[in-house]
């Protein structure tokens, strides 16, 4: 109790941690053995951009993609070196281009609406539900229009999206579906894998996931032209266009996934419930010490999701905690235990889209054949007072972390509200 009601750190009292968290390293003896051994035997990565027996790639890269194909019941999966050039994939493999918007959530990775760009098509954003931070389905609606092709729903937090009412609309609209699920490996939807719920999904290890191998994707789906087009989009799809005429003609780049990174993953996504089961149970420990505390609001569950928690969200109601979002946040970094002011800036603010240049001087995709956009600022009012005012989060629910490390979080929560009126 005398170290809860100590002197603020921000002010010049001792903070409750002293030394920094670790940060979380997962990689084990498994992971070891198997890059040591390809190091030594080779080959590093087994892709020619050519038509032959390695166009698809290694050993690992193929055993890598059967294991998804397994583990999230899909029929086709295909690797990539990051998450963000799967995204770009995904564009083209729906064939999607110059002409065709895409309705994007704004309180997401930039990648998200980049990889619509890169394909000369227009990223159009719809604001987001407060309580799951993902895509709002009226607010997807009303931005519907007939140059409308598909719906890019990212799985913010490590839960997924209202798929109850935004799969009927995709229905409705005659829309496709992308799934980010860069954030959500292991959730889950009324039982199905989040990812697996729209047309393609995206999956993602690089260093911040939970399954991590410094970097690379996953792109799934159902759908044998789209994992083609995919296929091609990675490795240098213009040079087979003779060999695989029914996927159509585009440009391909080098998106491949190396032998190693493959390897790595591919022990990783073994103890995706294992690793899992660690977050949530912390996750549990802290919602439970969280409880009456004025001002601090926990994330809500759905009945139908399985959350994963890649990070810990929270809102904050200024007005019942006595403080600023943003005071708090640097009263807690100042005791040793680092917050977010937000999380990132909605998309629409960002210069690419304020003065509609993605491609030098010109104004291409957004004035093509006189398209026209609104990314004013005001157009998402939710994701706009979240970003500013209400959101905030914390990494702290990573294994091997322990509710050792989740107490010293919540003394020093404790000590800052305790102590609200001098900084207020």
């Amino acid at each position: 109790m005398k170290k809860t009601l100590s002197k603020l750190a921000i002010n010049g009292g001792a903070p409750v941690l002293k030394h920094p968290l670790k940060v979380p390293y997962l990689i084990g003896k498994k992971e070891i053995a198997v890059v040591n051994k390809l190091l030594k035997e080779g080959p590093l990565s087994d892709f020619i951009g050519a038509p032959g027996k390695f166009f698809l790639g290694g050993k690992h890269v193929r055993s890598l993609e059967a294991a998804f194909v397994k583990k999230f019941k899909v029929k086709h999966a295909v690797s990539f070196n990051s998450a963000t050039t799967a995204l770009h994939g995904a564009i083209v493999a729906l064939g999607i281009g110059p002409g065709d918007e895409v309705i994007v959530p704004p309180y997401t990775m930039s990648a998200t609406p980049m990889a619509v760009l890169m394909n000369g098509a227009v990223p159009i954003f719809a604001d987001i539900l407060p309580g799951t931070f993902c895509l709002d389905a009226k607010s997807v609606e009303k931005a519907i229009t007939k140059r409308t092709k598909a719906i890019f729903v990212a799985n913010l937090f490590g839960q997924t999206a209202d798929f109850g009412a935004l799969l009927p609309l995709a229905k409705k609209y005659k829309l496709k579906i992308i799934e980010d699920n860069a954030q959500a490996a292991g959730a889950l939807w009324r039982g199905r894998p989040a990812g697996t719920i729209g047309d393609i999904g995206v999956f993602s290890f690089n260093v911040h996931k939970t399954i991590q191998s410094g970097e690379g994707g996953v792109l799934v789906t159902d759908n044998k032209h789209y994992a083609l087009r995919a296929q091609l989009c990675r490795n240098h799809g213009e040079n087979l266009a003779g060999v695989y005429p029914e996927a159509g003609l585009l440009v391909g780049s080098n998106y491949r996934m190396t032998e190693l990174t493959a390897a790595l993953c591919e022990v990783q996504l073994s103890r995706l419930e294992y690793l899992t089961k660690k977050r949530r149970a912390l996750v549990a420990y802290l919602g439970k010490s969280l409880k009456g505390m004025k001002g601090i609001i926990v994330p809500p569950v759905s009945k139908e999701n399985y959350h994963v928690y890649y990070v810990y969200p929270l809102t904050v109601d200024e007005k019942k905690l006595g403080i600023s979002r943003d005071t708090l946040v640097d009263a807690m970094t100042a005791e040793g235990h680092p917050m977010s002011k937000g999380y990132l800036e909605p998309l629409y603010l960002l210069p690419i889209f304020q003065k509609k240049q993605a491609f030098n001087a010109t104004h291409f995709p957004f004035d093509y054949r006189g398209m026209k956009q609104n990314y004013k600022k005001g157009i998402c009012p939710v994701t706009e007072r979240l970003y500013e005012k209400e959101f905030t989060f914390t990494m702290l629910c990573q294994h091997p972390r322990t509710k050792k490390d989740i107490g010293s979080f919540v003394r020093a929560l404790k000590k800052v509200l305790a102590h609200k009126n001098e900084l207020q």
